[in-house]
């Protein structure tokens, strides 16, 4: 039964990654690569990688496909001017498609024995997450850690690139925040009698 299950899935993982590409409307090929995602979670679970199919879900279809949609949906995209380039690039687009198509061909016949059951989701652990925690905190340590400096600077550096300082936005400063004193926080005022401040 779960030879019947990977093909069923793994036919339309090929086939909604087709649509990806070969949709016209933007949208429905985000939709098309949501459709990827989460049978590709499905394909994880068959092999008993549940942890790795959640992650799959959560964070690519729950942030990053969801992302794409927002973004595609809010640009306004001129379907005469996308269409018009299509027929000149279709001799490199296919090209390029033959050859992932050998490559996924040469993957799937060299690793036919993989999926038949020789693969363990857990090896020396009692399910994947815990696999997945020995292997990253013990060999892949530093260069797990490495990942995270990556991450951060990049972030790091998304801020200042989009820090622009504009004449008539009011600003947060720092150094007058931590240089404040307690005479600086309050006015006394005293008005006169009948009159407002």
């Amino acid at each position: 039964m779960a030879v019947y299950a990977f093909w069923i899935l793994a036919t339309i993982v090929v086939l909604s990654a087709v649509m990806v590409i070969a949709a016209r409307n933007p949208v429905h090929s985000v939709l098309f690569l949501i459709l990827t995602f989460f049978t590709s979670a499905g394909l994880l679970v068959l092999i008993g990688a549940e942890f790795i199919a959640m992650l799959l879900v959560v964070v690519y279809v729950g942030a990053v496909a969801v992302l794409f949609l927002f973004v595609v949906m809010m640009l306004d995209v001129d379907f005469v001017e996308l269409k018009q380039g299509f027929l000149s690039y279709l001799p490199f687009g296919l090209l390029v498609g033959a050859v992932f198509l050998a490559e996924i061909v040469l993957a799937s016949v060299s690793s036919v024995g993989a999926v038949t059951g020789n693969f363990d989701a857990s090896p020396g652990a009692d399910t994947n997450t815990e696999a997945i925690g020995q292997v990253m905190y013990t060999e892949y340590l530093l260069l797990f850690q490495m990942a995270g400096i990556v991450l951060l600077v990049s972030m790091i550096g998304a801020i200042v690139l989009t820090l622009r300082h504009r004449p008539n936005v009011k600003r947060q400063s720092i150094a007058k925040q931590t240089a404040r004193r307690r005479a600086d926080a309050f006015e006394l005022k005293d008005p006169s009698s009948g009159q407002g401040i």
